[in-house]
C-alpha cells in the first residue's frame, strides 16, 4: 500500500471534517450555550491533525485498488472516533463508546442513537449531530475527492464507498471525478436548501427546519426534538418530508438527466418504476389496514401516516410521526419487510436496493421460464433497456445473500452477547446494517440504543459501517490476501 497517499488523503478528510465544525461554533456562539469550548477545542485537535498529515505527505502518488478500500474503512472509523470529541469534552455523552456509536450512527446516516433526552443536548452539538448526516449522506469521501489533487486515484475511493447497485445500472455522471463530485453534492445541497426553505416557511424554526432537512434528504433520521417529526404534529410537515425522503430515494444520475432535459432516460429506468411501484404498493396496504382497522378516523389521516412511516423505512430514513409498535399486526408485518428493501443505487439511501430486487425477479422469472417453457431459448435480462452481463447477476445474488446471511448471524451473535429478545436481536441488525434507525422490540420508534452493553454497542457500529459501504468494502480487509504485498 502507499502509505504517503493514504496518510495525505486522511489528511484532506480530517481538514474537511475540522472545517466542517465551523457551523456548530457559529450556532453555539448564537445560542450562548455551553458547548463553545468542547467544539472549538475538538475543531482545532482534529484539523492540526488534519494538516501535520496533509503536510509531510504532500507528494502525491496514485492509489491503487487496496488502497482506496483502506482510505474508505478506516476514514469512516477515525473520522467519527475524532468526531465524537466534542460531545465528551461537554459531558452530553461521556462514554468514548456511546460517543462513537452516535457518531457512526450519524455518518453512516443510521439515525440510532443512545441519547435518552435528545432536546437537553444544546443547539450547537445538536447541529453537528445533524451536520454529519449532511456529510454522509453523499459520502463525506467524495466530498475528499473534490480536493485530492488530479490523477490521485479518486476513482477508487468512489468505488470502494459507493453501492454495488451503482454498477448495475451502467450510468455515469461525466469523465473527469471532480466534475462527478461537484455535480453530485451540487444537486444534493440545493435539496438541502428547498428543503429547508420549505419548513421553514411552514412555521418550523430555522434552526430545526435545517437539522430535519440534513436528516430527510440524506435519508437519515436525526432529529432535535425526540418525538421526531410526530413532534409537530403537522400534516405540512409530514408531506413535505415525505416528498424529500422521496427525493433521497432517487439515484442521481435522474436528477442530472432531468437537468439537461433528458427525459426519455428517466421514462426508460427500470429501477426508477420498481422504486414507484414498490412506494405504491406498500404505502397503498398499509393505509387501507390502519384504515380498515380504525387505527385513525379518515382515510386521509390512514395515508398520511401508513405513506410517511413506509417511505422512512424503505428510503431507511428513520424519522417517524407515529409508534408503530401500536398499530395491527399486519401493517407491521409490511414494515418488516419493507426494512429489507431499501430505494435507488445512487441515491443517499442504504440497504439492499430495488435494482437488486429488479436483477434477481427478472433473473428467476427468465430461469423458470427456460426451464419449464423455452428450453432452448436465450433469454436476457434487461435494465434500462439494456442486457445487464451474467457476472452482474451474479454480483446482485451474492450481495443478497451476505446481507440476509449477516442478519441472521449477527441476530444469533446479539442474543448470546446481550440476553435480549429475537426480535430486537434481529431488528437491530436489520436497523444497523441497512441503516434504517428504529426497529421493532426494544429499539421501536419510541425507544433508544442506550440499554446495549459496550461490546453489543462497537458491533452494531461495525455493521452501521458495513451496510453504508455496501458490504464487500468493508469484509475484504478480512481475506488475509489483502494485506499482502502486490
Amino acid at each position: 500500500m502507499h502509505l504517503s497517499s493514504i496518510a495525505h488523503v486522511i489528511g484532506i478528510l480530517l481538514i474537511v471534517t475540522g472545517s466542517s465544525m465551523i457551523l456548530p461554533i457559529a450556532c453555539s456562539l448564537y445560542y450562548n450555550e455551553s458547548d463553545l469550548l468542547p467544539l472549538l477545542y475538538s475543531s482545532l485537535l482534529i484539523l492540526t491533525l488534519g494538516f501535520s498529515s496533509w503536510w509531510f505527505n504532500r507528494r502525491s502518488f496514485e492509489l491503487d485498488v487496496k488502497d482506496g478500500i483502506f482510505v474508505a474503512v478506516f476514514g469512516w472509523i477515525l473520522v467519527s472516533s475524532l468526531s465524537g470529541l466534542p460531545y465528551m469534552l461537554h459531558g452530553s455523552i461521556p462514554s468514548f463508546t456511546d460517543a462513537f456509536f452516535e457518531m457512526m450512527s450519524g455518518y453512516t446516516t443510521t439515525g440510532a442513537t443512545i441519547l435518552t433526552d435528545i432536546e437537553v443536548v444544546p443547539h450547537g452539538l445538536l447541529f453537528w449531530r445533524s451536520e454529519t448526516h449532511l456529510l454522509g449522506g453523499m459520502g463525506f469521501l467524495t466530498l475528499t475527492i473534490i480536493f485530492l489533487p488530479k490523477g490521485m486515484g479518486g476513482l477508487r475511493i468512489f468505488r470502494a464507498e459507493s453501492s454495488p447497485g451503482q454498477v448495475l445500472t451502467g450510468e455515469k455522471f461525466k469523465a473527469r471525478n471532480r466534475d462527478t463530485m461537484i455535480w453530485l453534492w451540487g444537486i444534493y445541497l440545493g435539496l438541502n436548501v428547498l428543503n429547508t426553505l420549505l419548513l421553514w416557511l411552514g412555521g418550523m424554526s430555522f434552526f430545526d427546519s435545517l437539522c430535519h432537512a440534513f436528516g430527510t434528504v440524506s435519508t437519515s433520521g436525526y432529529s432535535p426534538k425526540n418525538a421526531s417529526i410526530g413532534h409537530y404534529g403537522s400534516a405540512y410537515f409530514d408531506w413535505v418530508t415525505i416528498i424529500f425522503m422521496f427525493l433521497g430515494g432517487v439515484t442521481f444520475i435522474l436528477f442530472f438527466q432531468m437537468m439537461k432535459g433528458e427525459w426519455k432516460s428517466v421514462k426508460i429506468n427500470t429501477e426508477f418504476r420498481w422504486y414507484i411501484s414498490f412506494l405504491l404498493f406498500f404505502c397503498g396496504i398499509v393505509s387501507l389496514i390502519l384504515w380498515k382497522d380504525n387505527t385513525y378516523l379518515t382515510l386521509m389521516d390512514s395515508i398520511r401516516y401508513g405513506t410517511f412511516q413506509v417511505m422512512s423505512l424503505l428510503t431507511t430514513t428513520g424519522y417517524s410521526t407515529a409508534d408503530y409498535e401500536l398499530w395491527p399486526q399486519s401493517a407491521q408485518m409490511f414494515l418488516y419487510v419493507v426494512c429489507f428493501i431499501g430505494a435507488c443505487a445512487g441515491s443517499t439511501t442504504s440497504g439492499i436496493k430495488i435494482v437488486h430486487y429488479a436483477v434477481i425477479c427478472k433473473y428467476m422469472y427468465a430461469t423458470i421460464r427456460k426451464i419449464f417453457f423455452q428450453p432452448l431459448s436465450v433469454i436476457s435480462i434487461r435494465l434500462n433497456k439494456r442486457p445487464v452481463d451474467s457476472a452482474v447477476i451474479d454480483l446482485s445474488i451474492c450481495y443478497f445473500i451476505v446481507n440476509i446471511f449477516m442478519i441472521l448471524a449477527g441476530g444469533c451473535f446479539l442474543i448470546m452477547i446481550e440476553d435480549i429478545d429475537y426480535v430486537t436481536a434481529m431488528s437491530s441488525i436489520i436497523s444497523s446494517l441497512m441503516n434504517i434507525g428504529p426497529g421493532f422490540g426494544a429499539i421501536g420508534p419510541s425507544e433508544n440504543f442506550a440499554f446495549f452493553s459496550d461490546t453489543g454497542k462497537w458491533f452494531l457500529a461495525w455493521n452501521m459501517l458495513v451496510g453504508r459501504l455496501e458490504m464487500f468494502s468493508a469484509l475484504v480487509i478480512f481475506y488475509p490476501s489483502f494485506w499482502q504485498r502486490g
